[in-house]
């Protein structure tokens, strides 16, 4: 069974309060719920972690670095211009996959911009809640695949 971290950033905490017409109406433990049910069907231990911290984030990225498999990341606004968490996701030699729960791309310009992307293995946005559903398949067929290379 892999073990996934699930770091979500600022302001996510406050899902079902925050912006319903962008972000939904179902609040942060019932995201939590879901991708810890879904992970289980998929054969990995998923663990949601949340901070509004730029630093506890990247103390969360570095911790994990060496007893888990992988990371499902949504670092908010820290997306479009956080150096140092990209430094930080650049540093650790797991596979992260950035989400979102918006269409990043079809918001304000200052979002279209991820200084984290490139140093992720890939990056889904636009699907709500599915988009971290569809971060833990990306991260599957990621692991086996390195699973099937290292045999």
């Amino acid at each position: 069974m892999w073990n996934v971290l699930v770091l979500h950033g600022p302001n996510l905490q406050l899902l079902g309060e925050r912006e319903p017409e962008t972000y939904g109406s179902a609040d942060f433990n019932s995201l939590c719920q879901q991708i810890e049910h879904a992970a289980q069907s998929l054969g990995m231990q998923a663990e949601n972690r949340q901070s509004n911290s730029e630093g506890a984030l990247i103390d969360h990225l570095h911790a994990v670095r060496l007893s888990f498999d992988g990371v499902i990341f949504n670092p908010g606004a820290y997306t479009h211009y956080s150096y140092a968490l990209r430094d930080a996701v650049a540093a650790i030699a797991i596979p992260v996959i950035e989400v979102h729960l918006s269409n990043v791309h079809a918001r304000e310009e200052f979002r279209h911009r991820s200084v984290i992307a490139p140093v992720c293995a890939g990056q889904i946005c636009g699907f709500g809640f599915n988009s971290y559903l569809l971060g833990l398949h990306a991260l599957k067929m990621i692991l086996e695949e390195t699973s099937r290379e290292s045999v």
